[in-house]
């Protein structure tokens, strides 16, 4: 990849993330809530739905931004040819490697981020102190590995189309869908965050979070929170890659505007 199309995604990329995050936060802390072993009122109802966004923006930009340079890298590799039936191949293996190296980023700031939605009392930095002290390095990729295989089951809807309108309609429609589906998933991570360390749960093991859950709530703890989690990621779809796409055309119209 050139120069200034890696320094648009960059940008274009973080812009986008950031905008996501911080806009639709208030629908995360319901879903996470929602999907709290605690319960939904207890985890904080609907008071402090801003509570851990300090975690997400200071995340947000270089996750957004590392996802889509990797995206972008790896389909500058590939290089498939826009007519080829590969393209759509391309697409996927871009996106899930991008999901992967994302999420090296993702990961702590939403381990932080989702006890500190649960636990509005708590600071963002003394809950990341906590974690530190009691768990260390590895206390914050709590979650990491079905953190990773929910985002890999979707990572599809990253194919975009050439306008931006069309990107953002794609992603929204797409993100949504996925977001229905993998909600077990989701359910499963946010469990394994919040779990308390030492647990059978806090060890990582998603089967065995998935099971404890349809244990004690069935069908309806697993898809907990199904409905926010659409919510925000089908207008999060529509957001993201309609910001990413507008984002990254003017910095590269802006470059070559530059002597």
């Amino acid at each position: 990849m050139d120069r200034p199309g890696f320094t648009a995604s960059l940008v274009a990329g973080g812009v986008a993330g950031v905008s996501v995050d911080l806009i639709l936060f208030p629908l995360d802390t319901i879903k996470t809530r929602l999907q709290s072993p605690q319960g939904f009122y207890k985890a904080g109802g609907f008071y402090g739905v801003y509570a851990g966004v300090p975690s997400t923006a200071i995340g947000s930009f270089p996750n957004a931004a590392a996802f889509f340079v990797t995206y972008e890298y790896v389909k500058w590799i590939l290089h498939t040819d826009s007519s080829s039936y590969l393209m759509p191949v391309t697409h996927m293996l871009a996106a899930s490697v991008g999901e992967v190296v994302a999420c090296l980023i993702r990961v702590p700031s939403e381990v932080v981020k989702q006890r500190a939605q649960v636990s509005a009392s708590s600071g963002t930095f003394h809950i990341f102190s906590n974690i530190l002290c009691q768990e260390g390095i590895q206390g914050l990729y709590r979650g990491y590995k079905s953190t990773v295989l929910r985002e890999a089951l979707w990572s599809w809807r990253q194919d975009r189309v050439v306008d931006s309108w069309q990107a953002a309609v794609c992603g929204a429609f797409a993100g949504g869908f996925a977001a229905a589906v993998t909600t077990p998933l989701d359910v499963a991570k946010t469990r394994i965050m919040l779990a308390k360390a030492g647990s059978s749960t806090a060890s990582g093991n998603i089967l065995s979070a998935l099971h404890a859950v349809w244990r004690t709530q069935g069908l309806s703890g697993l898809f907990a929170g199904v409905f926010p989690r659409m919510a925000a990621i089908s207008l999060g779809g529509f957001i993201f890659l309609g910001v990413y796409d507008q984002t990254r055309s003017f910095l590269l119209e802006l470059g070559r505007e530059s002597p």
